[in-house]
């Protein structure tokens, strides 16, 4: 192991890496040495950030589902352990959201933010501690949750957050006798595709907030390029998916005995989002 390469000869997974913070946070992962299952339900970008990570000399190894199916999740954790004989880190990433108030929202939605925000993210846990414990891994499990957990009033999606802290620090408890540590990340504003399911006046006002001319629909996906603009030119209200992954790489970089339970990634000031 080098100083270039801390996680030499570890095995990651990353689910929800596709694009925004999961994607930033395998390549970081990838380029620290891990071998890095990406997994996601959009395979050509995950085949890019593979192929970014093979050209800086790491590895990595892309797996195509969904994680609200709890199977592919379980069959996900049991690829990298047959590929590699361990596990030592588990990102559990993948979420999204609905925003609508209670009175309006729609069920099927908040069930979608339900499946993949709480119930995707334990399955993950479960699985990850299991192959841990299996291979006597020093493991790292890292949960993606929000700021809008530490708000009582966020809406459903702030909910399915407050129930991922609630699940990290369960976990860290029941853990503490196990070489395998619990971090909870919550983000502020980042600039992602996170914010396709908000209603297209805020996106497109935001676009036009960082001078972009930009017209978009409820569910359009902004190009990285776009988003790399976004945040450049927003960089008081929006982070940058790759300050989250710093965040992330410093946190499973850490010696075993040390625990970092909690860390908050936002951006210089804060911005009310819909919920």
């Amino acid at each position: 192991m080098t100083v270039s390469e801390p996680l030499e000869g570890r095995t990651a997974v990353v689910t929800g890496a596709s694009s925004g913070i999961g994607r930033a946070i395998a390549e970081h992962l990838g380029n620290a040495g891990a071998h890095v299952f990406l997994s996601g339900r959009t395979a050509a970008s995950m085949e890019d950030s593979k192929k970014k990570i093979e050209e800086s000399g790491g590895k990595a190894s892309v797996v195509t589902g969904d994680v609200r199916d709890v199977a592919q999740i379980r069959s996900l954790v049991d690829t990298a352990v047959e590929a590699t004989g361990r596990l030592d880190i588990m990102v559990n990433n993948a979420g999204l959201s609905y925003p609508a108030s209670i009175v309006e929202g729609d069920a099927e939605e908040w069930r979608a933010m339900l499946e993949t925000n709480i119930l995707a993210l334990l399955v993950g846990c479960q699985s990850a501690v299991k192959a841990m414990r299996a291979c006597g891994a020093e493991g790292q499990i890292v949960n993606i949750s929000s700021v809008a957990a530490q708000r009582s009033n966020s809406g459903v999606y702030g909910s399915t957050k407050h129930a991922v802290n609630s699940i990290s620090s369960s976990l860290r408890d029941e853990l503490e006798d196990d070489t395998i540590r619990i971090t909870n990340v919550m983000p502020g504003a980042i600039a992602t595709n996170f914010a396709r399911s908000f209603d297209r006046d805020f996106i497109n006002t935001m676009g036009k907030m960082a001078g972009m001319d930009i017209e978009l629909e409820k569910g359009d996906r902004l190009s990285p390029e776009a988003l790399d603009t976004l945040a450049e030119n927003m960089k008081q209200l929006l982070g940058h998916p790759n300050d989250v992954a710093r965040a992330v790489l410093y946190a499973v970089t850490q010696p075993i005995e040390v625990n970092i339970a909690d860390i908050v990634v936002r951006p210089p000031k804060s911005m009310s989002v819909p919920h």
